[in-house]
């Protein structure tokens, strides 16, 4: 099949996440890749048939999203950024002609598969805000917030032709089209053998984030510190706490080795801390309610803490509940990522039984309208 895949930028954990995939799905087709973003070279450098867009991006200060910053960026970009888009559009429709589209979050690429009425696939964590019921015990205070979230996801992606929504937590299934399917992990990752260290692996992905060393000074632990300090080329030592220039390697040995983790919301780390069985002390960026569901469920399964922001007293209870944590994360396990690619398979088989007659055939409240 000639499939078209389309990766969004905001984050590398989408880029991350469609790096394995894209491995498998290059093995056995033809495949176009478009993607915005630090995800671009990130992606480049592994296949052939990349193509740069423009995509939205987020400003930050301190732990939280800068909403007018964001804005001003965005609107920017997208007078910049949309003509080139709109040319990518008719080279790809006149040279590619893809069978199937596989968008994780990507708007760029789903649009070219509705305006040719070609059958989308949505492979990507967001969609589980949307489409599953959420009870609302765990959404108490945050109701307003879910709903905005939630109308976000629903106007993202609609009436795609599947959902493969990855994910560690399993709420019930409100929406046809939608399966549940555990993580997807880098092989680094499942080639990983997790061992108890003493050093908390910290990862922030904002660099204004000043108040962060002081606290963590104060735990006395080892701190091994990814993204804080961004201009620097190799380890740097201030008391007990390690500030380390990024490595896939690197962070990955800390990680496996590591009492526990204290980091964002974001779903590819977490998702890989629970499969390595460690705990974790999510910070999830303020104003990204998708990074607070996350934390939410994280601390209902017992696997960590949620925190709104850091400080010492919630840091020392955290490392109190380790040994809880750990207890409850021996209950976790998955087969690698064989479960979601044997249900990618199964939709791309699906899908093109479907070509050229996808959106003509579907009934009033159907799958286009689901």
């Amino acid at each position: 099949m000639r499939i078209l895949y389309g990766v969004v930028g905001e984050g590398m954990g989408h880029a991350t996440r469609s790096r394995v995939i894209l491995e498998e799905l290059t093995r056995e087709h033809e495949v176009q890749i478009v993607v915005s973003g630090r995800a671009k070279d990130y992606l480049a450098k592994r296949f052939d048939k990349v193509h740069g867009i423009w995509g939205l991006t987020l400003a930050y200060e301190g732990n939280s999203v800068k909403k007018l910053q964001t804005l001003l960026q965005n609107v920017s970009g997208a007078i910049k950024g949309w003509p080139h888009n709109i040319r990518q559009y008719f080279e790809l429709a006149e040279k590619f002609q893809p069978d199937v589209v596989v968008s994780d979050f990507e708007s760029f690429s789903y649009l070219f598969g509705r305006n040719h009425r070609l059958p989308v696939i949505s492979v990507d964590n967001m969609q589980i805000i949307n489409r599953c019921q959420h009870d609302s015990a765990l959404l108490a205070g945050w109701e307003e917030d879910f709903e905005g979230t939630r109308a976000i996801v629903k106007s993202k992606l609609p009436g795609c032709f599947h959902y493969l929504t990855t994910t560690f937590f399993y709420p019930p299934v409100r929406k046809e089209r939608t399966t549940l399917l555990p993580s997807i992990l880098r092989p680094e990752i499942l080639a990983a053998r997790s061992e108890p260290g003493e050093h908390l692996l910290v990862y922030q992905t904002s660099t204004s984030n000043t108040a962060l060393p002081d606290i963590l000074k104060q735990s006395g632990l080892p701190c091994h510190i990814y993204g804080l300090r961004r201009d620097i080329t190799e380890d740097v030592r201030d008391g007990n706490l390690l500030y380390r220039p990024f490595s896939e390697a690197g962070f990955i040995d800390d990680l496996r080795t590591a009492r526990a983790v204290v980091a964002g919301g974001g779903y590819t780390l977490m998702s890989e801390a629970v499969y390595l069985h460690k705990p974790m002390l999510a910070l999830p960026v303020q104003g990204q309610f998708e990074q607070v569901l996350n934390a939410l469920y994280l601390e209902k399964l017992g696997y960590g803490m949620y925190a709104p922001t850091l400080t010492v007293e919630r840091l020392r209870e955290f490392l109190e509940r380790v040994p809880q944590c750990q207890k409850a994360l021996e209950g976790y396990t998955q087969d690698g990522n064989v479960k979601m690619m044997s249900a990618l398979r199964e939709q791309l088989a699906r899908a093109a039984e479907y070509k050229g007659r996808w959106w003509e055939d579907v009934e009033p409240g159907g799958p286009v309208n689901g």
